[in-house]
């Protein structure tokens, strides 16, 4: 078995607090007085209020601009409050130090994706990432520019070496494990012990604490037929495609998916397939129906031994998934944030980052060079004259600003109904890119004595509604310190991504996500508080009793699509190219240009819309 999670949601902001954790506590114990989002719980990510300017927009909805004044004057504005657009700021102002900028965007909170969630409980401060979770592999994978903004940002990467506890739920005997619901196999069981490597492995490259093969497999709720089918498929070595050339299994590969391939190719029976549908769903945003088995192959999974092929090669399994904040990516936002606008937190390094208490009042103040606007739509962009024109909705009002340059560092997919300007064929690829809905939740937890009793760290469930439930990153750093005695309080990360097997991904996306804003918080929490028993319950968990806070941080607009061999014919990196040209004084970015949803390519693209505007 391999699980793989990756890198680099429409309902009020209700709350499950338990007794002596209140939204007021939270917001009045951390940092200064005022509003502070990464505190607030209950439903975040895209929140509610900043995606509704932007259904108007996709419903055709106009707005008044020929009759509003332009009120504002800035060299650069940048569209788009996340890592890219942050980056796109930061390099504007390394080429003019005397740049006026500002930057919009439609959330109560800057970092895009990267997303920051803080709990407090009996005085303690818990992190957790509520988005964008880690740098990928940032030796081998990051550009030189990319490489060159965090070194000034003051990251080490080495740093990261001693931060993260690699052997931490090592030493305490803990292990992967992998759920069975009983709707999909007939009974819950949890089989810990996996004992396969992870493209990701955030440990060692061989797993701590596994157990052989078969005694593993032998915790199954499967048939004997469907366990010896498994067996077989991790001990292949015989050709399931005999006679055929190597580039002919190569293109079966990329043309069937894992799914197919393990039932028609292989000869799996349902129960095995299904042992596997959502453990691509962290990585990829689909299920096993939808991933080319090519893709498959070279994340790791089982079944291809037998194909003879040449070595598969992954960058993300060349080194070792340890390069993560407390609260992910959200601290490169911070330290951007920080670099643009000096006065919202004290220091200068990635240690003192994490606990940097942030002044949000600081972010938007008149005569600043560089000013930040949240809870601000863009509804509309157009070259005009020598320069730019935008207008943006803000607390109900419109408001228009004109700039000599404007970076759109938004979803590709918003462009072509803020930019209607531009050419047909570009706003035809612009909406190529269909992102994946997807849904990051903090549970926080009274203790983790019960994963202990099982003896696991990481679960993943491949039939369920949650397809991945873990403990948090083992990761001290700037005097914040992780959770070590399994009687203290922890953040447990959960991953859901509603799709529809069976179709093709941008149409499973587009119906993932209205399946994802028909739920309430509620919702969530039903699914949270059930799941959560029926995992942990053996070891003594109770989520009535355990849990004290959750956040639940709604992507409907996620991870940017990702080429698919199956859908997407092979000009589709013409399509990327289209998509991102320049237009006028008007350049884009973001992590879309460069079809992944890396944050080292929101940075890429970012450097490449800005040389586009000043060289």
């Amino acid at each position: 078995m391999t699980d793989i999670t990756r890198r680099d949601f429409l309902n009020g902001v209700a709350l499950t607090i338990a007794a002596g954790l209140t939204p007021m506590a939270q917001l009045s114990a951390q940092g200064p007085p005022g509003r502070y989002p990464p505190a607030l719980t209950g439903m975040r990510g895209q929140h509610a209020g900043s995606f509704e300017v932007g259904h108007d927009l996709w419903q055709h909805k106009t707005f008044p601009l020929a009759s509003t004044p332009i009120d504002e004057r800035y060299d650069l504005v940048v569209v788009g409050g996340g890592i890219s657009g942050l980056a796109a700021a930061w390099f504007y102002r390394r080429a003019d130090r005397s740049a006026r900028i500002l930057i919009l965007d439609n959330h109560d909170d800057f970092g895009g994706h990267a997303k920051r969630n803080e709990f407090h409980i009996d005085g303690r401060l818990i992190i957790g990432y509520g988005g964008s979770e880690s740098m990928q592999s940032p030796k081998g994978m990051y550009s030189d520019v990319a490489k060159g903004l965090v070194k000034d940002l003051g990251v080490d990467i080495a740093r990261f070496e001693t931060a993260f506890e690699r052997r931490l739920y090592r030493s305490l005997g803990l292990s992967r494990g992998v759920f069975f619901p009983r709707e999909a196999f007939g009974r819950d069981a949890l089989a810990t012990g996996d004992s396969t490597a992870t493209v990701d492995d955030d440990v060692d490259k061989s797993p701590p604490n596994t157990k052989p093969l078969r005694e593993f497999i032998a915790q199954f709720p499967l048939s004997a037929a469907g366990k010896a089918q498994l067996i077989g498929l991790h001990e292949q070595t015989k050709d399931p495609l005999p006679g055929k050339t190597r580039r002919q299994k190569t293109d079966i590969l990329e043309q069937t998916s894992y799914r197919d391939y393990l039932t028609e190719i292989c000869k799996c029976n349902k129960e095995v397939a299904d042992c596997f549908q959502g453990r691509t769903l962290g990585f990829f945003a689909l299920g096993i129906d939808a991933v080319p088995a090519s893709d498959a192959r070279i994340a790791g999974f089982p079944g291809f031994t037998g194909l003879a092929l040449p070595a598969a090669f992954s960058p993300e399994r060349a080194e070792p998934y340890i390069y993560h904040f407390p609260d992910g990516n959200a601290s490169l936002a911070r330290l951007l944030v920080r670099a643009l606008i000096p006065s919202v937190a004290l220091g200068n390094t990635m240690d003192d980052i994490v606990l940097a208490p942030f002044d949000y009042r600081k972010l938007d103040v008149d005569g600043a060079p560089v000013r930040i606007r949240l809870d601000s739509t863009c509804v509309n962009v157009r070259n005009a004259g020598d320069g730019v024109e935008l207008a943006y909705m803000r607390e109900g009002k419109l408001h228009r600003v004109a700039a000599e340059h404007a970076v759109l560092a938004c979803f590709h997919s918003v462009i072509p109904y803020i930019m209607p300007e531009l050419p047909r064929v570009q706003r035809e690829a612009l909406a190529q890119n269909v992102k994946a809905p997807l849904v990051y939740t903090n549970v926080l937890v009274r203790n983790w004595q019960p994963w202990v009793k099982l003896g696991v760290h990481d679960i993943v469930a491949p039939m369920s509604f949650h397809s991945r439930v873990k403990l948090d990153f083992p990761v001290s750093l700037g005097g914040y310190r992780h959770s070590r005695d399994p009687s203290e309080p922890i953040c447990l990360h959960l991953v859901h991504v509603p799709g529809e097997p069976g179709r093709d991904a941008r149409t499973q996306f587009r119906l993932g996500r209205t399946k994802m804003l028909t739920m309430e918080f509620a919702d969530h929490e039903r699914r949270i508080r059930d799941e959560l028993d029926r995992m942990l319950g053996a070891g003594g968990f109770s989520a009535a009793r355990d849990i004290a806070a959750i956040t639940v941080n709604r992507w409907s607009h996620g991870y940017g699509y990702v080429e698919n061999s199956l859908f997407d014919g092979k000009d589709y990196k013409a399509v990327l190219e289209r998509a991102r040209q320049k237009s006028g004084r008007v350049a884009i970015a973001n992590s879309d240009a460069g079809g992944d949803a890396y944050a080292h390519l929101a940075i890429d693209h970012a450097a490449r819309a800005v040389r586009e505007l000043v060289g």
